[in-house]
């Protein structure tokens, strides 16, 4: 059985699982599955196009348009809703499983992801929490805002009252009156068999955190009346999409209310929606989710280093790597508007206690804007300790897994796997002859089966061989001066300034930027289809100065995100790096 989008499934939750069975049991039979219709979204060749060599129209493509989606909520959008609806006291740990990543982005794997038994008691625990924290006497008298005429016996009216409030912000829409009443006949029949009002308001709320309709994000569609023969997304849904990508968070009351008027689906109704959303605080955690997994952090839950080799590395720096970056990240794009290419070679940056000692920099008392002097070998986020460490060995710096990296991650550049059965006993022998990384990794360049992909990724990695696996700086290896010279399409460098100046130059970062933002807004990988949108878009994203708040702007405003087109079975070719680019 499949959830489709026209479906809504009804309220579970504790009060049922006390009379019935198991929890996890109930919630099995809901029809969680994943959803076929716009799995099928795959990568395109479209990563060509570039605001630099393509001379794109400044207004938008009138045949373009995305996919509906179903999406699962991720935990990050979960606990950012809860932390709105009820407070940033009422803060579970839901640890909800991560989804696959796709074309790039974890984000559009939530779209094509199946829910088992196990993973349901996970969501359901994370309920529990929250709904027994809103219903303690801590926390009650502000976050319920009603009070029962008595509180050990049900109240239709309060109950009514509180759910309406909160089922409309945590469905994204306003519940139908079947709905409500079947959540306000739960609290009541608990509350009266338990005789406690609240514990009955607890055991509904619940029901709500786990349904269906809160854990999953089902677009619904409706005819364009602007455009015969055309659908598009329908209030909430937009409502939902917009908030997503810019807040990465379900949609707050004033979004909601846009909604509800139907001023959302009018040109200026909807530019003064998206100017409010992009003027909101709420904008730092939409940016930070967006390059959060753009950039794979999520790595960081995972790395690790050899504590003999680098002991500095501890897990406090780990974590105040990914901090610092984000933090660089906000601050120049959102805070001071900054040219997105930039990032690439600014010097401007935060530093924390724990990154001091891998910096070598006297330690601050706590975050500080710190600035590299000009004669630094640091400049831009390459040099900084998230991509270093990220993107090496345990035990080493690895010149192949940066230069894979850059390619990927900044450039949309598919790197091939390598072959199966490749020799790494000239890079992994402690005893081997070969004193630097490029000594080393040459030797892969004299096997005609690994110098194809090794000419593309090791000529950029080579200039960030100055920075070992935890990113600490160092002028030779082995006893050997390091040579930090490399080539990226042509273009030569020394050192991480000057890779950083070379790739902030090169057309290909900004239009990757354009095609990840715009798969991550509108929930799925680009299609051949959209060609001409992204160039529109990359146009833009040009003649605003690479400024990333206006390309948010330009694309939530879009009809390529608003409206909706059917699904195409052809799969277009994916984009792979050469040495030819």
């Amino acid at each position: 059985m499949r959830l489709l989008s026209s479906e809504r499934c009804p309220p579970v939750g504790r009060g049922f699982s006390r009379r019935i069975g198991s929890a996890a049991g109930l919630l099995a039979t809901i029809a969680l599955a994943s959803y076929s219709g716009t799995s099928t979204a795959a990568q395109s060749a479209a990563t060509a196009a570039t605001g630099h060599a393509t001379q794109a129209p400044l207004q938008e493509p009138q045949d373009t348009g995305s996919l509906n989606r179903l999406r699962l909520v991720t935990e990050e959008q979960y606990l950012n809703t809860v932390r709105y609806v009820f407070g940033p006291d009422v803060a579970p740990e839901p640890h909800f499983p991560p989804a696959q990543r796709r074309d790039g982005l974890l984000a559009l794997g939530s779209s094509i992801t199946g829910v088992t038994t196990a993973q349901l008691e996970l969501y359901q625990k994370a309920a529990v929490t929250i709904a027994n924290t809103v219903a303690d006497p801590k926390y009650r008298s502000f976050l319920i805002t009603c009070q029962p005429k008595n509180e050990k016996a049900a109240d239709k009216a309060c109950a009514t009252q509180f759910l309406k409030e909160k089922g409309r912000l945590l469905n994204r829409r306003p519940l139908t009156q079947q709905e409500l009443d079947a959540f306000v006949a739960q609290a009541n029949q608990s509350a009266n068999q338990l005789k406690d009002f609240y514990t009955g308001i607890s055991i509904a709320l619940e029901a709500m955190l786990v349904s269906p309709n809160v854990l999953f994000i089902a677009e619904t569609t409706e005819p364009d009346p602007t455009r015969p023969g055309r659908q598009r997304l329908d209030a909430y849904s937009l409502a939902t999409r917009m908030s997503l990508f810019l807040w990465n968070a379900m949609p707050d009351d004033n979004v909601l209310k846009a909604a509800e008027s139907g001023e959302i689906q009018t040109p200026q109704g909807r530019a003064r929606v998206v100017d409010m959303m992009l003027s909101s605080r709420r904008l730092d955690s939409g940016v930070r989710a967006f390059f959060d997994d753009m950039f794979h952090f999520d790595d960081f839950n995972a790395l690790s280093k050899d504590p003999a080799t680098y002991p500095q590395f501890t897990g406090q720096v780990a974590q105040d790597a990914r901090e610092q970056t984000l933090r660089t990240i906000v601050d120049h794009l959102v805070n001071k508007r900054g040219d997105y290419r930039d990032l690439f070679t600014t010097r401007e940056t935060f530093i924390s206690p724990a990154l001091a000692v891998v910096y070598g920099e006297p330690a601050p008392a706590g975050w500080t804007p710190y600035t590299a002097p000009p004669d630094s070998p640091r400049a831009g986020l390459l040099s900084q300790v998230s991509f270093l460490a990220l993107h090496s060995h345990p035990t080493r710096s690895s010149p192949t897994l940066r230069g894979k990296a850059l390619r990927e991650t900044l450039l949309c550049q598919r790197v091939p796997p390598p072959p199966p059965n490749v020799d790494f006993g000239a890079v992994d022998d402690p005893n081997s002859p070969f004193k630097t990384q490029r000594e080393r990794v040459a030797f892969h360049l004299t096997n005609p089966v690994c110098a194809g992909c090794h000419k593309i990724t090791d000529p950029m990695g080579l200039a960030l061989e100055n920075f070992d696996s935890s990113g600490r700086f160092r002028a030779d290896e082995g006893g050997a001066p390091i040579d930090a010279s490399g080539t990226l399409d042509g273009k030569s460098f020394v050192g991480v300034p000057s890779l950083g100046q070379v790739l902030r130059d090169h057309p290909q970062l900004t239009s990757c930027l354009v095609q990840r933002v715009y798969s991550y807004g509108s929930g799925g990988a680009v299609r051949s289809e959209d060609k001409k949108t992204l160039e529109y878009f990359n146009a833009s994203f040009a003649d605003a100065g690479y400024r990333v708040p206006d390309l948010l702007r330009t694309i939530a405003l879009s009809n390529a995100f608003s409206e909706i087109v059917e699904p195409k079975a052809n799969v277009p070719a994916v984009k792979t790096a050469s040495t030819t680019n």
